[in-house]
């Protein structure tokens, strides 16, 4: 196994910011995420590139860091993005990565809520 899981996990967040770069050029999400475009604070969250596509995979304490800071800040903000096609190029399941905060044990977050309900 040529790989350790940092390496692995390195080259996952370069060729996702290399995606975010080329494949996407402008995405919006309607204000979700205030001022601070969608690509920018998605690529925020690439400590949890692995998390968000394997529910059994530990969520790195950097993660926990980045989605504690973003739902404190703008709470619709995660769910703007998972649901962008953004997230689904680099290949994060949304129905993994809405666990995110509750594996993190993130006390204030929106419990029941579900992206894309109100």
């Amino acid at each position: 196994m040529g790989f350790s899981l940092k390496a692995y996990f390195l080259v996952a967040l370069v060729v996702f910011d290399i995606s975010c770069m080329v494949f996407i050029k402008d995405v919006e999400a309607a204000g979700e995420c205030g001022k601070t475009p969608i690509r920018s604070a998605a690529v925020s969250l690439s400590p949890c590139l692995g998390a968000a596509g394997n529910a059994k995979a530990k969520v790195p304490p950097a993660c926990c860091s980045k989605v504690g800071a973003l739902l404190k800040a703008s709470p619709r903000c995660l769910c703007a993005i998972l649901l962008s096609p953004l997230a689904k190029q680099a290949g994060i399941k949304p129905g993994i990565a809405i666990g995110i905060p509750k594996r993190c044990n993130i006390r204030n977050r929106q419990a029941g809520k579900k992206c894309g309900s109100k």
